[in-house]
């Protein structure tokens, strides 16, 4: 539903085709809690006659139940969809509201001011034009109010209106709005916005939102409704080098091949050059093909079908680009990331990258520092935490066609997947280009694994003991070791306690380090098995994420996960190291089972109880199905 007019009545057609013709706006509100963001959003679609009958009565209603003011109309309730939100008077989900007047069409967003759901916020500012920030008279600029801005700036947001509202609580103070104005224009100077209005108002008493207030007789400036009437968004992304990420290869028959997208930035015409980013391959458009027909001319935003005059190879999630202006096709980055997941970055940890329709596994190299949303500082950290925000390099496992997020949004833009849970866990806009991991030259070698196992005639495997600190993990990887020497094996123990007082003597027992711990003992366990050995690792190795990590290294059959499972009870009375005493009272942390986490196997190759089993006949077991009864190969020499 639209603003009331006459041409709905009189001429339908016309008014649709003066609707089609109207510039689209899109906006969010965001803000600290409580702040008013509901209410103003309600305000707008009330004055501008966008609530039906039913929503009406509905709306008196549901005031008078769960409103929060008295006898008057509740306009947040309008947004508040959610039970949850109507029980405790907050925003959780991101609302998204059309209305329109008789110069703008509007899409606004409706985003969290809680700081648990600073991630929903993000989801809903990522397509926004102009950011309004809210905030309460009474409490002036709060944390959440500058989090909002920096993420608001970080996303590419240029405009800004700051609307200070609640102004009929503080009385309509001209120096309780220019205090707020100008402490926030402090804040705010180093955050590159293109403009910033503020305006006072009133969400709950409408002062300021269609009308001029009578309230702030001191104010000339706009009111909220004819700034966003009248603010000029530059659309820059037409404008750009052509860029389209392939969503889907469409293939109905043997005569038809095209390749479908959305077009994230530039312009494309039949006969125009392209370039695939990840071979460097090129040809030209031949069609460009949609529902209603072949376009002419396709701009950014627009899905389309392309065809091609050359049989190419490309697939779902490559990049065409334009000839004149190639995108970086890299597997190594800087990018600011804002984390939002409770479960804490760990850098080194694998996760999934998807950029678009393309999907990679990716890990966090190095985090360079942690912004203060404060005062926007750089500090240094290790980790982040939910709704936390860093600058870090970045390393994916395959490369990918990018470019700077400041350049283009739509290819400069991903997130970050855990690959157990497949949540969401950050969304990153890429900074720039690091030199690739893939240009430093590998070195062909005429004698390879294959021959240097051959010559030692046995196969190499990784033997992989995970359990409690105290399970037996060491004590079983003694025996096996044993056992294999006796029958004439090469092998060598990579011990977790042992590699700690040499390789990884620089790291602690954090989940940070327990990941970089991990993977240094399977890039070493990697190089040995290249060697043709048998590799023992007894490694606490507490997380299931790492553990399936480093059993993607290996090809099928070498990485066997050796799962003793020995109750926390048993492995405290056997502790000699004194660690689980040391715990208890206070002299050390992060010991897996007891103050830190440990992530059971779920698909171990082999479970022991090792209070039912002794460390012998673990061993034996482990040696005689893996070793004795297997098929050995014929070896030739």
């Amino acid at each position: 539903m639209a603003h009331q007019s006459d041409l709905i009545a009189e001429d339908i057609h016309a008014y649709l085709k003066q609707q089609e013709e109207k510039s689209l706006l899109r906006f969010i509100t965001c803000g600290s809690v409580d702040d008013g963001k509901s209410t103003l959003i309600g305000r707008l679609l009330w004055d501008s006659k966008m609530i039906f009958e039913d929503q009406l009565a509905a709306l008196e209603s549901d005031s008078k139940k769960c409103g929060t003011q008295g006898e008057k109309i509740d306009y947040a309730l309008l947004l508040d969809g959610l039970q949850a939100e109507r029980e405790q008077g907050i925003t959780i989900d991101v609302a998204y509201r059309f209305f329109s007047t008789d110069k703008r069409k509007f899409i606004v967003a409706d985003t969290p001011g809680h700081e648990q759901y600073t991630r929903n916020m993000v989801t809903g500012a990522s397509s926004a034009q102009v950011a309004i920030i809210l905030i309460d008279a009474r409490k002036g600029v709060l944390t959440q109010t500058r989090r909002h801005s920096y993420l608001t700036s970080l996303v590419g947001i240029r405009h800004v209106v700051l609307a200070i509202n609640k102004m009929d609580l503080v009385d309509y103070s001209r120096k309780q709005f220019e205090t707020i104005r100008d402490e926030y224009g402090e804040f705010a100077e180093e955050l590159g916005f293109a403009s910033i209005t503020a305006i006072p108002i009133s969400a709950l008493e409408g002062d300021n939102i269609l009308q001029p207030s009578l309230n702030t007789e001191w104010y000339q400036g706009p009111t909220l409704m004819k700034y966003l009437e009248t603010v000029e968004i530059t659309d820059n992304a037409a404008q750009q080098p052509f860029r389209m990420r392939v969503q889907w290869v469409n293939r109905p028959n043997l005569d038809f091949r095209g390749f479908c997208g959305t077009i994230a930035a530039g312009k494309i015409r039949p006969g125009d050059e392209i370039v695939i980013s990840a071979s460097g391959k090129t040809s030209k458009v031949a069609r460009i093909v949609t529902f209603d027909g072949d376009l002419p001319l396709a701009i950014a935003g627009q899905a389309v079908t392309l065809t091609l005059e050359d049989e190419i190879d490309i697939s779902r999630g490559d990049l065409l680009a334009t000839t004149e202006s190639m995108p970086h096709q890299i597997d190594r980055f800087a990018a600011k990331l804002v984390w939002m997941h409770e479960d804490t970055l760990l850098p080194g940890r694998s996760y999934l990258l998807k950029a678009g329709s393309a999907t990679t596994p990716a890990q966090v190299s190095e985090l360079q520092y942690r912004v203060n949303v404060n005062n926007l500082q750089q500090e240094s950290a290790k980790t982040l935490q939910l709704n936390e925000v860093g600058f870090c390099n970045i390393s994916v496992n395959s490369e990918i066609g990018f470019d700077r997020y400041q350049t283009s949004p739509g290819t400069g833009s991903f997130i970050l997947i855990d690959r157990l849970s497949h949540a969401t866990v950050a969304a990153g806009m890429i900074e720039a280009p690091l030199q690739r991991a893939t240009d430093s030259h590998w070195q062909s070698l005429d004698i390879d694994k294959q021959a240097r196992a051959a010559l030692k005639r046995q196969v190499p495997k990784l033997l992989w003991l995970t359990g409690l600190p105290g399970a037996g993990k060491s004590t079983v990887a003694n025996l096996v070791e044993k056992k294999l020497h006796s029958l004439g094996k090469h092998t060598y123990i990579l011990d977790g306690d042992n590699l700690r007082h040499n390789l990884n003597r620089d790291l602690g027992y954090e989940d940070t380090d327990q990941v970089e711990h991990i993977r240094r003992i399977a890039e070493v366990a990697n190089i040995l098995i290249e060697a043709g050995i048998i590799v023992i690792a007894p490694v606490i190795s507490p997380f299931r994420n790492e553990r399936q990590t480093v059993r993607e290294i290996f090809e099928e059959g070498e990485f066997v996960e050796i799962y003793l499972d020995t109750p926390l009870e048993i492995c405290e009375q056997r502790d000699t190291t004194g660690a689980y005493q040391k715990v208890r009272s206070g002299e050390l942390s992060h010991i897996a089972g007891i103050d830190a986490a440990y992530e059971p196997p779920q698909n171990a190759e082999y479970r022991f109880d090792g209070s039912r089993s002794s460390a012998e006949e673990i061993a034996v077991k482990i040696v005689k199905e893996l070793f004795e009864d297997s098929q050995q190969p014929e070896w030739e020499i």
